[in-house]
């Protein structure tokens, strides 16, 4: 099954280990190409990540945060979630590149 792009940027920003909500909304911006995020859309697919047991609450590492920020990393079915449709991803670019929709990247 397939993962939303939303929710794969967010795995994937998550690989890298835990973060607070508001600096994943910035790398998944970053990521996407500066495109802004609805916050409601993004702590949507956060309660969504989490109800389903890809992603969990974290303790906050560094002293000086805000005891209000929550920290969230990946659960072991998360980071399978992200390897899965990683692997989903490259099977369809080689596809592409067989087709000759994509070339071959010269190394």
């Amino acid at each position: 099954m397939s993962l939303k792009p939303l929710v794969f940027e967010i795995l994937l920003a998550l690989s890298a280990g835990s973060r607070h909500g508001w600096s994943l909304v910035h790398e998944v911006e970053e990521r996407l190409g500066g495109e802004p995020l609805l916050p409601g859309n993004f702590y949507r697919t956060l309660r969504r990540l989490l109800a389903d047991g890809l992603i969990e609450e974290a303790p906050s590492t560094h002293r000086e945060d805000d005891e209000r920020r929550r920290y969230f990393r990946l659960t072991a079915d998360g980071e399978r979630a992200a390897r899965d449709e990683a692997r989903r991803l490259d099977a369809l670019v080689r596809d592409a590149r067989l087709q000759r929709v994509l070339r071959a990247r010269k190394s």
